[in-house]
């Protein structure tokens, strides 16, 4: 990698920060005039008080702008069109719903469309997957069209929603979503891929732009607008590139790099099929949920979550330069001790709470003694 594709890879990072950061106050006042507002309503929500929630227009704004300016000259550019196309069929789907609330149906089919359109327009699609079987001598299976099409369509749609999933805390979805770019950025600068990794560092760029407003306590949320085009994009660019023949390992390394969303995602759609209920259909049993339940703040329950992605995308990173052994010594020692640390934090939590509980208890009798 020389020193003009290092330059484009810097000012990508500080262009797609800077202008996502600047637009974020813009787009907020914008939420306010157009009536994009999320109004806490139910026990999933757990922000007090009505908050603007189209802050992704400010994120895919600031990975435009970087995109148009560096990456172009390396990326192919069908992959780049199909790819930019259906990022703005999931950027308008999304606008939408957070003004409408759209059902689930209309936006599901909407996302197979876009993924369609990264197919077909784009030229991207999982054609090779990794052959499970360890004592064969071929390493990948080449799939048939039908089904490498099918595959790919499942992928995206998935990953989209997935990341859209654990969009219910302040700051997780961009934090979370940074932390994966950012995987898939060291493990494109190891094997050249420079389009992926200035799209990758654009996409991350503008995650942190908009995070300011976004930590808790939010001043704006990113909405479907934001949490869907941050979903597309990572299904997107986790299957273009070496991400599709890396070696044997090729398929684990993006499962690696998505872990969490992707964990979150198929657990909640799994425990709603159990009761009967539509994958769809909208619940409190979200991971971040749970650790606020144990009794986590908000920060301390992103941080925890941010911890476990960026385990996830380090073994990813391991994964892909130095074998299976290593990967999963790390991924298996690191989730022990984030473990621990949760315990730990979780047991101070209780005990400070009944110290509290003790002392009011003993100023309400000293009360009624006087």
């Amino acid at each position: 990698m020389g020193v003009n594709e290092i330059l484009s890879m810097f000012f990508a990072l500080l262009v797609s920060f800077g202008f996502s950061f600047a637009a974020t106050p813009l787009v907020r006042r914008l939420a306010f005039r157009i009536g994009a507002i999320d109004i806490p309503k139910d026990s999933r929500r757990m922000h007090k008080r009505p908050t603007p929630r189209i802050g992704g227009l400010a994120i895919v704004f600031g990975f435009l702008v970087a995109t148009v300016c560096f990456a172009i000259p390396y990326c192919d550019k069908r992959a780049l069109l199909g790819t930019l196309v259906g990022a703005l069929i999931i950027v308008i789907m999304g606008v939408v719903d957070d003004c409408k609330a759209l059902p689930a149906l209309p936006k599901f089919f909407v996302q197979i469309v876009a993924a369609l359109v990264v197919i077909y327009v784009g030229g991207i699609k999982i054609s090779v997957f990794t052959n499970p079987n360890i004592f064969s001598d071929n390493p990948y299976w080449v799939l048939p069209e039908w089904f490498s099409v099918m595959i790919t369509v499942l992928w995206i749609v998935f990953i989209t929603n997935a990341v859209n999933f654990i969009d219910g805390l302040d700051g997780l979805a961009a934090g979370v979503s940074a932390i994966m770019s950012i995987s898939l950025v060291f493990i494109s600068i190891r094997a050249n891929e420079i389009s992926i990794a200035i799209l990758g560092i654009s996409l991350m760029g503008a995650c942190f732009g908009f995070l300011p407003f976004n930590f808790n306590p939010a001043k704006i949320f990113m909405g479907d607008t934001g949490s869907t085009f941050l979903g597309f994009m990572l299904a997107t660019l986790s299957i273009q590139g070496m991400f599709k023949s890396y070696a044997v390992i090729s398929f684990a390394v993006p499962l690696l790099i998505l872990g969490l969303p992707l964990f979150d995602a198929s657990f909640a759609m799994i425990r709603r099929m159990a009761k009967g209920e539509s994958p769809m259909h909208a619940d409190r049993g979200h991971l971040h949920h749970r650790l606020m339940d144990m009794g986590f703040s908000q920060k301390q329950t992103v941080f925890i979550l941010y911890a476990i992605s960026g385990v996830l995308g380090i073994s990813a990173v391991l994964l892909a330069e130095s074998g299976v052994l290593r990967a999963l010594l790390l991924l298996i020692c690191v989730l022990i001790l984030i473990l621990i640390g949760s315990l730990m934090g979780k047991n101070s939590y209780v005990h400070t709470h009944i110290e509290h509980e003790e002392n009011d208890d003993t100023e309400v009798n000293d009360d009624e003694k006087n």
